[in-house]
């Protein structure tokens, strides 16, 4: 018997009972034939009529947007971005939620990660289950935290500014984002056309009033001279290695967290609310709690947040070694960190260096993986060195919680995790969790 040629199901509606949120912005429902649908801009309990946006026919699941909403959730409100919407901007994922019921939906996809993929609870995690949101971001339904510090406008083929739809390269063209911090909105880039260009990153930094435009040109475009509403310095990307270059300015901006300066460089990696750096530098030394003359890892170090914060608290006889794979992110973390002479920074893949330094013992561990996760390989190996504590600082709960189980293979368990709101609007929360070796019995 021949197979059935498989059909697309793109546009397809149906009336659904909507499930639990699942991880990634959407809830989960079925088809009347049972197949699973992941739907956005839907809440659990809701019914909904949701067209499908992506799938075929022999799919294993289904995307759909919430079109209509026949029995709407008590946590519903009306978006206050007239660009959120199915079909239109893919920045948030929240917009009609109300601003606790968003914690709420990440606590429990926090929670179904860590039971999934850790086989922990929350007791088991020393987590009381919920999400805290930044300082000054508890703001009443309707209202949005202006937070986002970094947004990277996409340009249309006409030189208008909008931002990406969700899963697609397509622009919704925007005249203001309510989550831009108010640093980037004050610079005017929706206001002007962008002739050529193919991206206009924006950065306005919390620690300084630096100021700073990069610039990615279509094959062939041609620089534009831009003119904003406040001085800024302005870089471009390179279309044939993808390096970024001065045009004007700084090529880096300046912030601040734990009464510290960072430089930032090149578009380098900076926690994006006002409020992360310093809320995840207290939750890692509360959790660590560093003692005089510790050894220290900092891994995937990024421009030395937390390497700086432990090696001023260590002492003079103290040690911290950072890693880094980014070539300009351990040239700042390097300028950073100048006046700790006990702090020096390596450059490379962790998975490499780290068994190349020879170190086989260490007191303290703090990692900040990229959304991936530091894998089963990194994690045998940090697992061997016996420290004290662990810090583990997460952007993605899949990731940390396959993490996690990794440890416990290792000998580890989490003393403690905390979950912080950092993205209003969207999917993401940071957590952090703190492990520490488990007792053997005597």
């Amino acid at each position: 018997m021949q197979n059935e040629p498989t059909s697309s199901l793109v546009g397809e509606e149906y009336e659904v009972e909507v499930g639990p949120v699942a991880h990634g912005g959407h809830c989960i429902a079925r088809t009347p034939e049972g197949r699973v649908l992941f739907v956005r801009h839907t809440l659990p309990g809701e019914k909904v009529v949701a067209r499908v946006t992506d799938g075929e026919s022999d799919s294993r699941f289904l995307r759909a947007d919430a079109v209509r909403i026949i029995e709407a959730s008590k946590d519903r409100v009306e978006a206050p971005c007239p660009y959120a919407g199915p079909g239109k901007c893919g920045g948030c994922d929240w917009q009609h939620a109300k601003p606790g019921a968003q914690r709420r939906l990440k606590g429990e996809v926090i929670a179904e990660q860590l039971q999934r993929l850790a086989g922990l609870t929350p007791e088991e995690a020393g987590w009381d289950g919920t999400v805290m949101p930044a300082e000054g971001d508890k703001l009443p339904p309707g209202e949005v935290p202006a937070w986002r510090t970094r947004v990277q406008y996409a340009i249309d083929e006409d030189g208008k500014v909008g931002l990406r739809k969700h899963r697609s390269h397509d622009v919704e063209p925007v005249e203001r984002c309510l989550i831009a911090a108010p640093g980037v909105t004050e610079l005017g880039i929706e206001k002007r056309d962008w002739p050529g260009m193919a991206s206009v990153e924006a950065i306005a930094a919390t620690g300084s009033h630096d100021r700073q435009v990069i610039l990615t040109p279509r094959p062939g475009g041609r620089l534009p001279l831009v003119e904003l509403d406040k001085p800024v310095s302005v870089m471009r990307v390179d279309e044939r290695d993808g390096g970024v270059h001065r045009v004007h300015g700084r090529a880096f901006v300046r912030e601040r967290a734990d009464d510290r300066t960072y430089r930032v460089g090149s578009g380098g990696f900076w926690q994006v609310h006002p409020q992360a750096a310093n809320t995840l530098v207290r939750a890692v030394m509360q959790g660590l709690l560093p003692r005089k003359n510790d050894m220290a890892l900092d891994l995937y170090c990024g421009v030395g947040l937390f390497a700086g914060a432990i090696g001023q608290r260590i002492g003079e006889k103290g040690a911290v070694l950072g890693i880094e794979s980014g070539k300009r992110a351990v040239e700042d973390a390097r300028h950073n960190l100048k006046d700790l002479d006990r702090v020096r920074i390596e450059h490379g893949k962790v998975d490499q260096i780290l068994p190349r330094t020879g170190i086989t013992e260490c007191d303290l561990i703090v990692l900040d993986p990229p959304r991936a996760g530091a894998g089963k390989q990194v994690v045998n190996h940090l697992a061997g060195l016996g420290a004290r504590r662990i810090a583990y600082v997460a952007c993605d709960p899949a990731a940390l919680a396959r993490d996690l189980a990794y440890f416990r293979e290792g000998g580890y368990r989490v003393r403690t995790l905390r979950a912080f709101d950092l993205f209003p609007m969207t999917h993401h929360v940071e957590c952090v969790a703190i492990l520490e070796p488990v007792k053997k019995d005597s």
